[in-house]
């Protein structure tokens, strides 16, 4: 009998902790019931109880009754991200990601989460300015505001985020200049623990701050094309030996380019479509460069440099309307890694002479509108070469196809079908290929800013870019699709990608926050020529939504 009661006592006292520990914190359920209020198309678990921690409510994750994390990407989520989050004090992550009928300011009350590690609304229809508060989480390792519409200027309180690792404002219509500190305030170039600044595709102006870098930063990838940036290029850019991408075109930046030979492990060189003048820089030595664009600026008249042909891992050497002139280096044509050469509207002459050790690898030479006179032929290069505009093709040779208009041969490498013939699926479904069945997949446009290479006709890497995604996500061989892969007008790689369910035709709630997370979180990581990556997803429908 006392055995008895004993193990009544420890029942008893076992339900009252669980009662106690599975209710949600006051606080935080009257959060979300006001947010629940406010939003639209929130999963159907929010309406089958009033406690989120309790009896779980899908996208949010509760630690000792509180809520720790808010995960709802892709959700077709409708509403505005009003004051009533900044209640959620415990949060550390909150990706409210790819919801674009989320709209309106962001609320100053974001500042309130003080403990927020994780903020993700990329892909949102976000509008105003960005709030000053964020500088006020100071635990902040992964900040994504890209591809909304936020106006106005960087917040120099980020400067404040001495944590954070990932900051990415891209793709909206944000200007200004970008902020330094000062003797009375913070500035971006105290983020000395950031490896990403990703400030593309915005209207920001005014030259690039000297003060910017040090060498005590550890900056990985710089992406500040298509903004309206003047000035020259900061010599202490330098002094960030860590660099590996930079991409400074499609700006108004000017002057000579700065001695750029400290920056060896700099992989992409991008300074395309800007006014810079004076000599080509001096690319010596930096072998670990892959992709290089000088095109369309105003570089003084010269020879082609020395580096053209000791650049061992250069996939890709474009100088469109260049200054170059004389002849065309045969080395350069042997370089074991070269792929695409774009010398087009520069001032070549004489001879083109491509050796007898062509590259494997070479697949396009694009020489249209030089001053070339003659060709000396080789049977070891059977790809793409063309001469148009040059005087040769006035010769012997003019009706060859190196002087007439070609059409690069269109290799497709989208996912095949072609085993699936003659199914045809309702409106809101499509084809899956490991199955052949008709499913609900997740959809969106995986766009690589600054990939290693320019050819997409090579299909085995996009193969490798499909099994990765399938070993990510734990999917079955064939059922990521990858759709017509090209290069934007932002010479960015862009593709299109359908993830399917593996024993069903739809994914759960839960699966498409986890894989939107992911995905906007950089936690995937593709094979490294692919570059770093933004996805922009299609919300997803689910069935009889």
């Amino acid at each position: 009998m006392a055995m008895m009661k004993l193990l009544l006592c420890y029942l008893i006292v076992s339900m009252a902790c669980h009662l106690v520990f599975s209710f949600t914190d006051p606080q935080d359920a009257t959060v979300l019931q006001s947010i629940k209020q406010q939003w639209k198309n929130l999963p159907p678990s929010w309406n089958n109880s009033n406690d989120p921690c309790g009896t779980p409510w899908e996208g949010v994750t509760c630690s000792n009754s509180r809520v720790k994390a808010l995960a709802l990407s892709s959700m077709r989520l409708s509403g505005e991200l009003s004051d009533d989050i900044g209640g959620l004090t415990e949060l550390t992550s909150l990706d409210l990601s790819f919801n674009p009928d989320l709209t309106g300011s962001v609320s100053s009350r974001l500042g309130d989460l003080r403990k927020l590690n994780v903020l993700i609304l990329a892909g949102c229809g976000l509008s105003g300015t960005i709030p000053r508060e964020l500088g006020n989480l100071a635990q902040l390792s992964f900040l994504a505001l890209n591809s909304n519409n936020f106006t106005g200027e960087i917040p120099a309180s980020l400067g404040n985020l001495t944590n954070l690792y990932w900051l990415d404002l891209s793709n909206n219509r944000l200007s200004g200049s970008i902020p330094v500190s000062t003797s009375t305030g913070p500035g971006l170039d105290l983020l000395k623990k950031a490896k990403h600044f990703h400030f593309s595709k915005n209207q920001l102006s005014g030259e690039i701050p000297a003060s910017l870098f040090s060498s005590g930063m550890v900056l990985s990838h710089l992406l500040l094309d298509g903004n309206l940036l003047t000035g020259e290029i900061p010599l202490t850019l330098g002094n960030v030996q860590t660099l590996e991408i930079l991409r400074l075109d499609n700006n108004a930046l000017g002057g000579g380019v700065v001695n750029l030979q400290n920056l060896t492990n700099l992989i992409e060189l991008n300074l395309a479509s800007n006014n810079f003048s004076g000599p080509l820089p001096d690319l010596t030595g930096m072998n670990y460069l892959n992709y290089v664009n000088l095109s369309n600026n105003s570089f003084q008249p010269s020879q082609a440099p020395a580096w053209f042909s000791t650049l061992k891992s250069l996939t890709t050497l474009a100088l469109e309307n260049g200054p170059l002139q004389g002849q065309v280096p045969q080395q350069l044509f042997s370089l074991p890694q070269i792929q695409i050469v774009i010398l087009r509207k520069n001032a070549f002459n004489d001879t083109l002479d491509m050796g007898n050790n062509i590259s494997q690898q070479l697949q396009l030479v694009d020489l249209q509108n030089n001053d070339i006179s003659s060709v000396t032929l080789s049977s070891g290069y059977s790809k793409t070469l063309l001469l148009m505009g040059n005087p040769v093709c006035a010769s012997s040779i003019a009706s060859t196809s190196y002087c007439q208009p070609q059409k690069r041969s269109a290799t497709n490498c989208s996912t095949s079908l072609a085993n699936c013939r003659n199914i045809t699926c309702p409106s809101d479904q499509k084809l899956s290929p490991q199955t052949c069945a008709c499913a609900y997949p997740y959809e969106g446009t995986i766009i690589f800013r600054a990939p290693r290479f320019m050819d997409t006709a090579n299909c085995s890497r996009f193969h490798d870019l499909q099994i990765s995604l399938e070993m990510k996500f734990g999917l079955a061989p064939g059922a990521v699709v990858l759709l017509n892969p090209h290069f934007n007008i932002d010479d960015y790689l862009q593709v299109g990608l359908g993830l399917f369910p593996t024993t069903r035709n739809f994914f759960n709630s839960s699966e498409i926050q986890r894989m939107g997370f992911e995905l906007s979180s950089q936690t995937f990581k593709p094979p490294a020529e692919f570059g770093p990556y933004i996805f922009i997803a299609v919300p997803y429908k689910f069935p009889g939504q």
